[in-house]
């Protein structure tokens, strides 16, 4: 061991050890029995079988019944990729039937609709302030400076890229 404490521990339950039989009803023991779902299901569906078919087989004497009987044995066994057929049956349902998207605690994965933001902000230049405080409001000096600019012929700009654009679309002349 490597200084560890313990080692390593396995348990296996019994209904892992032995598969799902049937060998009882009630107080009723079942004839040759316990026998597993699919022996059931061939035992069921091939007796209803060869009862609604007997006007077809019956020349051929017990042959169909004995063959119906061994297949009843040979399914006792029977896997389909490590599982009994009617867990893989159950499982390729659910393959099929399930939702592409999957499923996150239980409910179908949907994207979320897309939500837009609707909101708008205005960039304003600072205004020239002179040395001294004024008594102007900024408000009014920004409206001061924006239409001093725009008697200028240059158009106003917010951000240094409107600055450039502007400047380009009015022969080279940049807005200060």
């Amino acid at each position: 061991m490597s200084g560890q404490p313990g080692g390593i521990v396995r348990s296996y339950t019994g209904a892992r050890r032995h598969p799902w039989v049937l060998g009882k009803l009630g107080d009723w023991v079942m004839w040759f029995g316990p026998y597993t779902p699919a022996q059931l299901v061939v035992l069921g569906g091939g007796a209803l079988l060869l009862i609604r078919t007997f006007s077809w087989w019956s020349w051929a004497g017990p042959v169909p019944v004995v063959l119906w009987l061994v297949s009843v044995w040979a399914v006792r066994g029977a896997q389909i990729a490590g599982q009994n057929p009617f867990t893989a049956l159950l499982g390729a349902v659910l393959v099929l039937t399930r939702h592409p998207a999957g499923r996150i605690r239980g409910r179908v994965a949907r994207d979320r609709a897309p939500s837009y933001w609707g909101g708008r902000f205005v960039i304003e230049p600072a205004p020239a302030l002179a040395a001294a405080p004024s008594a102007v409001p900024v408000r009014e000096a920004v409206a001061a400076a924006t239409q001093a600019r725009a008697v200028a012929g240059v158009r106003v700009a917010g951000s240094g890229l409107d600055r450039l654009l502007a400047g380009a679309a009015g022969g080279g002349r940049a807005a200060a």
